[in-house]
């Protein structure tokens, strides 16, 4: 009888969330707690981490105290120096960036991500994605695409256009928004969401995929960001290593740079300088591409970088996983 007016109570995409949660090993009704407010309440969680919110100074307290409860720093350790997989472990204390972080793919690869047609479990994935928790791709209903105002320009006072950019992908995440933020998301096709990606490339965006801890420990949406409203590159440049590079980096064609300066216009990471040529300052450089695509005259490309970790390249990554299983 209380199962039955539990389930009457609770709406369809929390069901199916409990229903995950209850599958995904490690994953705490504590982790399912944080991630149905997160979700729920997106614009509060966030306008409220970056400082936005009109309660941030008087709730910072409550939102410290429970990160020393939950043993979670806000460290400025870079992150290869915080993501070793034994971190968290006996009585270890975690990153806030090893909970919460996101990784930059290129247009390509940010496609790819929208465009997958079968149903995908990539576990431990700490050469991609380098932290200590929340690494992993699963994917059920890989097609199932909604598109969700984003919360980091929904918190500023004078945000970037237009504000539908968040792609949350899969069951049950994705039904859990549409479900519960009607007024702020809609479904869309991946045809769409390639469309949106696009658009957000011309604008000189960069995509991240997001990974979170209290999102059952994955991989669950690509934010399309900008550094004057994104939360994570606001954390990033204030020393919290949120971002992991993409694997690239920037180089510069001196043959066919003419120091016109667009690409440092378009940085987002500020790695880019001109001085006669542009110049790519590589510790700053996240491999994002905004400027290949920005340079009039294709002075630049991408290059892999070993120092830049892997990248996220999820076809590929398929394909490996495939042999893996036949071999």
């Amino acid at each position: 009888m209380k199962h039955k007016l539990w389930s009457t109570l609770l709406r369809p995409s929390t069901r199916a969330f409990i229903a995950e949660a209850r599958r995904t090993p490690n994953y705490s009704w504590f982790d399912w707690l944080h991630g149905y407010v997160y979700a729920r309440w997106p614009y509060l969680y966030i306008g409220l981490g970056v400082g936005e919110h009109p309660l941030s100074r008087t709730l910072a307290p409550l939102v410290n105290g429970l990160l020393k409860l939950l043993k979670i720093e806000i460290t400025t350790e870079r992150v290869h120096e915080s993501a070793s997989p034994s971190l968290g472990k006996s009585g270890n204390r975690l990153s806030f960036a090893d909970t919460y972080h996101g990784k930059v793919v290129p247009l390509e690869a940010a496609k790819g991500l929208v465009m997958i047609n079968q149903e995908i479990s990539l576990t431990n994935l700490e050469q991609i994605i380098p932290y200590a928790r929340a690494r992993d791709i699963i994917l059920h209903n890989p097609d199932h695409i909604v598109v969700l105002e984003c919360p980091c320009r929904a918190a500023r006072s004078n945000p970037c256009q237009p504000l539908d950019v968040c792609l949350i992908i899969g069951e049950p995440l994705a039904g859990f928004v549409a479900e519960h933020h009607p007024g702020r998301s809609r479904r869309i096709t991946p045809d769409e969401a390639v469309e949106i990606l696009q658009a957000e490339d011309e604008r000189g965006h960069v995509h991240h995929a997001f990974f979170k801890d209290a999102m059952l420990g994955r991989f669950y949406a690509i934010c399309n960001c900008c550094a004057c409203c994104c939360g994570a590159m606001q954390a990033q440049r204030n020393g919290v290593p949120m971002l992991a590079a993409s694997g690239y980096v920037s180089y510069v064609d001196q043959t066919r740079c003419v120091g016109c300066g667009t690409c440092v216009e378009f940085c987002q990471f500020h790695a880019l300088s001109v001085n006669v040529y542009a110049s790519v300052d590589a510790n700053r450089c996240m491999g994002c591409g905004v400027c290949v695509s920005k340079c009039p005259q294709g002075a630049m490309s991408m290059q892999r970088d070993v120092n830049k970790g892997e990248p996220l390249e999820i076809h590929k990554l398929m394909a490996e996983a495939s042999q893996t299983v036949v071999g």
